[in-house]
C-alpha cells in the first residue's frame, strides 16, 4: 500500500497495468464525492464475453461512445475506431462544466483514444492548471503528452496494483479531503 502523499499537491494521477482497477477506483471516488466531483469515467461495451467498445459516463449521468469495433471511421487504436465527437462533446464538456464549477476534476482517462482530440488535451491541461483539484487516471506505459503530466510538480502519481487496489480510492479520498481543508478548491 502507498503511502498517503504528504505534500498538498492539488492533483493526483492513478496508473497501473490494464484491467488491474483505475476504473473501479475512480467510480469508488466519483460515489463518495458525490456532488463535489465533476468529469467522466468510461466503461466497456460487451456482447457476452466479448469487448466490442467503450462507452463515456459523465458523473451527471450524460453518455456517449467513446470507441467500437463497428465504428467504419475514425482514429484507431487496436480493432476499435474513436468517436472523437461524442469525446469532444461528452468527456470534454464535463471536464469543462467541473472545472467551471470549482468541482474536483474526475477523468478516466487519459490514454491514447482520448489524446487523438487537441481539445481534450486542452481541456486537460485547463484542469490541471486550474485552482480546482484533478483525479485522472493515466496511462502507464511511455508517451510524451502523459509522460509531461506525469513530470508535472503538482501531480502525485499512485501506482495501482492488486496489493492496493482497494485501498488507492480511501488514500486518494483523504488527500483530497486535506487539499480541500488547506484551502484549495
Amino acid at each position: 500500500m502507498p503511502p498517503a502523499p504528504t505534500a498538498l499537491k492539488k492533483n493526483v494521477l492513478l496508473t497501473g497495468a490494464p484491467g488491474i482497477g483505475k476504473t473501479t477506483a475512480m467510480i469508488r471516488i466519483a460515489s463518495a464525492l458525490g456532488a463535489e466531483g465533476g468529469g467522466f469515467f468510461t466503461e466497456e461495451i460487451r456482447e457476452g464475453k466479448e469487448r466490442k467498445g467503450f462507452r463515456i459516463v459523465t458523473i451527471d449521468g450524460r453518455t456517449g461512445l467513446l470507441a467500437h469495433v463497428s465504428f467504419g471511421s475514425g482514429p484507431r487504436v487496436g480493432r476499435y475506431r474513436v468517436n472523437i465527437s461524442d469525446l469532444e462533446g461528452v468527456a470534454v464538456r464535463a471536464i469543462d462544466d467541473a472545472v467551471g464549477a470549482s468541482k474536483i476534476v474526475l477523468v478516466d482517462e487519459i490514454g491514447l483514444m482520448e489524446l487523438f482530440s487537441e481539445s481534450f488535451r486542452t481541456a486537460i491541461i485547463k484542469a490541471l492548471d486550474s485552482p480546482t483539484g484533478v483525479v485522472a487516471t493515466i496511462r502507464e506505459k511511455p508517451e510524451p503528452f502523459c509522460d509531461s503530466i506525469k513530470a508535472r510538480e503538482d501531480c502525485d502519481l499512485i501506482e495501482i496494483t492488486l496489493a492496493n487496489r482497494e485501498t488507492v480510492p480511501g488514500i486518494v479520498l483523504e488527500h483530497l479531503r486535506r487539499f480541500i481543508s488547506s484551502g484549495g478548491q
